[in-house]
């Protein structure tokens, strides 16, 4: 296997961790964690799109002409997204939290079985 597809091997590990967490876990919480780990092999599969090998920041000196800042620099637009998937990803995981407390609160367990067991 190539040295430059790794960190692909290694995101797409991560993907499968996070939906593993979705999909067999019974405990709300960990779900919740299965979610965070699934965003963040997403971010970093979008990362990795975007990264050059050997490039540079994309901000242009003075010293640089425009063929040379075309040629070398990273594409921003792909840490523009991630930073925008970041607060979002904030913002979705403290809506789930939120949810989670107050299920708890009202059933008295994490467990999804349990809750639809007492749902009645």
């Amino acid at each position: 296997m190539p040295k430059e597809m790794l960190p692909y091997l290694l995101t797409m590990v991560l993907l499968m961790i996070g939906v593993y967490g979705i999909v067999v876990k019974r405990n709300i919480i960990k779900i919740i964690v299965g979610v965070i780990i699934t965003e963040y092999a997403v971010n970093c599969f979008l990362i990795l799109q975007g990264y050059r090998d050997g490039g540079i920041a994309p901000i242009m000196t003075a010293d640089m002409n425009t063929a040379t800042f075309v040629d070398k620099s990273v594409d921003p637009v792909p840490q523009a997204l991630i930073l925008t998937a970041i607060v979002i990803g904030l913002g979705t995981v403290a809506l789930m939290v939120a949810l989670a407390i107050r299920l708890y609160e009202k059933y008295g367990t994490f467990d999804i079985s349990e809750i639809r067991r007492l749902q009645g």
